[in-house]
């Protein structure tokens, strides 16, 4: 005669089983990072120096995929609507994670119900100038804008990029006015700032630290907490008397709805035993990224501050990309 299982032990049965499911598809399946950006950029390289470093954790191996367009929503999309067992992930900037969503009125997934894992790097933004521009430190820079107001051009990476509003919240807090010159890139913004064609790039300090080094740009300010140890010489914008203009580009890795904390905290560990292994830590350097590796409570909280802080500024800016 079978005995009855009770409700409470059928709940626990259920979880115990949901558990062991995503532990074995973990071990059994191989571990896809789905990038949403093209090959050979930050957002790309990182991840595949953690890979290498992973693989020993995932038997069936760790692949790194770019699945590029619609600034990251494609890739987003399809890790969204994958199967919630830790086997999937979402690793990108800003844009499909914290920012799309304040951008663009539909979507086909909802960035509010990723899982987060962790927070793999940060990487400051900085803001870099052509030579042509006067100004040798940043308050000497705020005194040309507001001396020629509306009269510099900014290049960003494209409306809604996080360069574009990166300038849009230094423009608010210091109350000056710039001309928008958005361009397909960091790589053609970059070129035509050392062309002095256009004044201002609020770039990502890995692109620009070696122009700034060969004397091709000049970067006045970092908009980090900290000054970054690429350029250790270089103030922040606290340091500058402009209190608030902090912009870090973050590469987040998250999970779709449903996946278990378990799983996603497995990953997270992962991550983060690669991330303290010297030569790992070197090579993000040399990419100008802090490496971080945060828990998945950590990574939660940054993301959504993260959100609530550029949400702001896209109203505030009216930053429209429809």
């Amino acid at each position: 005669m079978s005995v009855p299982i009770s409700r409470r032990t059928g709940a626990v049965l259920a979880l115990a089983a949901c558990l062991f499911g995503n532990a074995f598809a973990q071990a059994s399946k191989p571990l896809k990072l789905i990038v949403p950006f093209p090959a050979g950029g930050t957002a790309d390289v990182l991840p595949r120096i953690l890979s290498e470093k992973m693989r020993a954790q995932f038997p069936a191996g760790v692949v790194v995929e770019n699945r590029t367009g619609a600034g990251g929503n494609i890739g987003a999309e399809l890790v969204f609507r994958s199967e919630p067992d830790g086997t999937t992930l979402l690793v990108s900037p800003p844009g499909p994670i914290a920012i799309n969503h304040h951008l663009y009125s539909k979507l086909a997934f909802d960035p509010t119900k990723w899982v987060p894992v962790t927070v793999m790097a940060t990487v400051p933004n900085v803001l870099s100038v052509s030579t042509k521009v006067p100004a040798r430190n940043l308050a000497e820079f705020i005194a040309y804008l507001k001396a020629n107001p509306g009269k510099v051009s900014y290049a960003s990476q494209g409306n809604g990029s996080t360069s574009h509003l990166t300038a849009s919240l230094f423009m608010q807090l210091t109350g000056t006015e710039m001309i928008h010159i958005p361009y397909k890139g960091t790589a053609p913004a970059l070129v035509d700032l050392i062309g002095g064609q256009v004044d201002v790039f609020f770039d990502n300090l890995s692109s620009s630290a070696q122009y700034h080094t060969a004397g091709k740009l000049r970067i006045l300010a970092v908009a980090d907490g900290e000054r970054s140890k690429a350029l250790p010489t270089v103030p922040t914008f606290v340091e500058s008397r402009v209190p608030g203009m902090t912009a870090v580009t973050f590469f987040a890795v998250v999970a779709p709805p449903g996946t278990p904390p378990a799983a996603a905290e497995a990953v997270q560990k992962s991550i983060a035993d690669a991330l303290a292994m010297p030569d790992v830590k070197a090579r993000f350097a040399e990419q100008g990224a802090e490496p971080r590796g945060w828990s998945t409570e950590q990574t939660g909280r940054f993301i959504q501050a993260e959100s609530e802080k550029w949400n702001k500024v896209i109203k505030s800016a009216k930053v429209t990309l429809e």
